[in-house]
This record gives C-alpha cells, structure tokens and sequence, in this order.
C-alpha cells in the first residue's frame, strides 16, 4: 500500500501545483460539448418529428468541421495568443448551439446544418491549448509526462458525463436544452481557461512561414497516420460492440459495455501516471500500441455479457497511455513554433479514423457479423503498430534563428 501511495505522490503534486487543477477542470467543461453534441442533435432533430438520416448528417458535419477547424485555430494560437482565439471561437460555437436549437431542422435543413458547421468549425482548441501550457506550468519532464497520462485519463469522462448531462437537461425541458447547455458548457470552460494566468502568458515560439505548418515534418505525418488508426480501433469497437450486443437480444447493453471500456481507460491512463518517464518514446509507443491489439483480440471470441464487460475494461487500459506517449513524441516532433497546431492535427486525425473505423465495422455487422466488426478494431491497431514500427527520425537541436 505505501508503494502504491508513494506511486501517485507525483499525481497529487501534479494536483496541487499552481493552475493546474483550474487549467485541467475548465479544459473538461469546455470540452464537453464534443461529447454532447451527437446525442443533442439526435434528439433536437427527432422532437422535431426529423429523420435519423438528418440527425446523422448533421453530426456528420459538425464532426467534419471541427476536424477542418482545429488546425486552421491552433495555428492562429501559435502565431497569436491563447485567449483571444480561445473567447472568440467559444462564443461564436455557443451562439451557433443555441441557434441550432432554436431552429426546425426538419423545415430549414440547409440553415441548421450552417449552424451545425459553425458550431464545430468554432470549437475552442483547449485540449491542444492545455497540451502545450504543461511543460511551462510543471517543474520537470517528468511531471509533464504524469501530466500528459492523466490529461488522457481524464478526457474519457468527456464521453461518459457528457450524453448524461444531455439525457438528464433533456428530461428537465425540451430536447433541444441540451445544444443549449452544450453551447453553455463551451464558453464558460473557454472563459475559465482563457483567464488562468498561464494561458494568458504564454507566447507561441517563432516560427519559419510554411504554408504545411507542423505537416512538413515526416516523422509527425507518419505519427499522425499511426493515430489515425488507433482511432479507427476505438471507432471499430464502438459499433462491433453494439452490434453484439443487438446479436445478443440485449441492445441496452451496448452502452453499458462501451462505458465499461471507458472505465478501463480511466484506470489506465490513472496506472500509467505511476511509471517513471520513457528513455525511448518511440519504443514504449510500439509496446502500448502491441497492448492495444491484444486489449482487444478477445473479444472477437463473444462471450456472455458479464464477461464480455469484464473483456471491453481490460481492452480499455492501453488507450490513454498510448495517447500520452503520443503527446510526449508530438512535443519532440513538431516544427518551432507549431506545437498548438500539431496537437490540433492529433485531434482531426483520431476523430478522421474514428468516423472511418465505425463505417468499416458497420459494414462488417451488416454484410458479415459482429464477431468482424471486433476484429476490424484489431486489425486496426496492428495497422497502426506498422506504421509507428519504423525509428521517428529525432528532431534537430533548435535555435531561436532556425526552425526546423
């Protein structure tokens, strides 16, 4: 027991230093409209007697457009500074959020999906904001990678919290409070966040003009394209797991199980804190992402419900520790004077292969079976294993006059 205390002693110092409780709570607030904002739409759209193909689309497009957003605002951060960006994209996808709930979207269909665009094209960048004010914040390396775990550990609370607060203001009012609230929750974790003290003195580093940003770095495409999958086996799962559970006559324990996932991830990400910093990120990166495969393999074999939930926790252990790691490598990585826009491309590029790993496994439940559509999670993060597998050429030492 002293062991494990003396473990999480780094985690509770974490905890204690200046901002970083204020930085680590608004940065969850204001992100939660991403884990709201499907499930408010659905419902928005079915009060107003509109089809599941409208709904769809519109989630479509607001997943869409914040892919396209968050690197055109993280690179506006890098060159300017956090609040500004951070207020004024808050408050424009506040007011497109409560626009889309005040509209029909059954009898304006094109003005609701604008709002749906704007609303995602605007949404604030403080995962990457948060991401790179750590290193400037902490005392060591170290700390920032006990950091970077428990960001990663903490943001699946985003997709568990976030649809329990559409369901409970839902249930209070009209459906469509729940955008309201979404557009709520956004700017005021923006505004907290925005006035910390750290994220109002923070600069971007300077940088040399190139119109591919963090993009001309190889070794990052190469980490990104490796995220991507990884997101694709969180997209896979999302949908193989539903579709066993339908299978199974018993479709409420879809959610359920992909909660039990999360739960696991919490623990791992929470586990991860506790081991010392990686001499080699590449290599542990290829460890966890070999963990990842196999966290899920056994599902494939679906077995009964209680087991499987025992299954879909162990399955979620690797993810946040892969994630973190994959911080730590972003931060090597990215040109001078990127970083925002780098981590911001993290975002597109997980959220890209999530989207893409839920139609290929929707495809496999429909033409094949559930037990495919698992697999399809497994061969996603092999894929992404290959493609990390190669040594990430290390970055050049930088200078204030050369940015590589």
């Amino acid at each position: 027991m002293a062991t494990i205390s003396s473990r999480l002693t780094p985690t509770r110092e974490i905890l204690t230093t200046p901002s970083v409780a204020r930085l680590l709570s608004a940065s969850l607030v204001g992100r939660l409209p991403t884990g709201m904002a499907a499930l408010a739409i659905l419902l928005s759209v079915r009060a107003h007697d509109g089809s599941y193909t409208l709904a769809g689309a519109l989630s479509a497009i607001y997943a869409a457009s914040a892919a396209v957003g968050g690197p055109l605002l993280g690179r506006l951060i890098d060159r300017t500074r956090q609040p500004p960006t951070l207020i004024i994209s808050g408050l424009i996808s506040a007011a497109a959020f409560i626009g889309l709930a005040a509209v029909d979207p059954t009898t304006t269909p094109v003005t609701a999906m604008g709002l749906a665009a704007a609303a995602g094209a605007a949404t604030p960048q403080l995962e990457p904001c948060l991401r790179v004010l750590w290193s400037p914040v902490l005392r060591d390396e170290h700390a920032v990678r006990v950091a970077y775990s428990l960001d990663a550990a903490t943001q699946e609370l985003i997709f568990v919290v976030g649809p329990l607060v559409v369901l409970a203001t839902s249930a209070l009012a009209d459906p469509g409070i729940g955008l309201v609230t979404a557009g709520v929750l956004g700017i005021t974790g923006s505004l907290w966040f925005a006035t910390a003290a750290p994220a109002r003195q923070w600069r971007g580093a300077p940088t040399t003009a190139h119109w591919a940003g963090p993009l001309r770095s190889v070794s990052l495409v190469r980490l990104l394209t490796a995220l991507l999958f990884v997101g694709a086996t969180i997209g896979a799962f999302t949908v193989g797991i539903t579709a066993y559970a339908e299978h199974s006559a018993a479709p409420a324990a879809a959610g359920w199980l992909i909660a039990a996932n999360a739960v696991g991830a919490l623990a791992g990400g929470i586990a991860y804190t506790m081991l010392s910093a990686a001499g080699d990120e590449h290599r542990r990166l290829q460890l966890l992402l070999c963990a990842l495969g196999l966290g899920y393999a056994p599902l494939v074999i679906q077995l009964e419900i209680p087991a499987m939930a025992v299954l879909a926790i162990l399955s979620g252990l690797a993810l946040p520790p892969v994630l973190a790691c994959s911080f730590a490598l972003i931060g090597q990585l990215a040109p001078e004077g990127t970083i925002t826009e780098a981590h911001a491309w993290m975002i597109t590029a997980f959220g890209a292969g999530n989207a893409a790993g839920s139609a290929l496994a929707g495809f496999a439940a429909d033409t094949v079976s559930s037990r495919l559509a698992l697999a399809a999670s497994v061969a996603m993060a092999t894929v992404a294993l290959v493609v990390a597998a190669p040594s990430f050429v290390r970055p050049k030492p930088r200078t204030k006059q050369h940015a590589q």
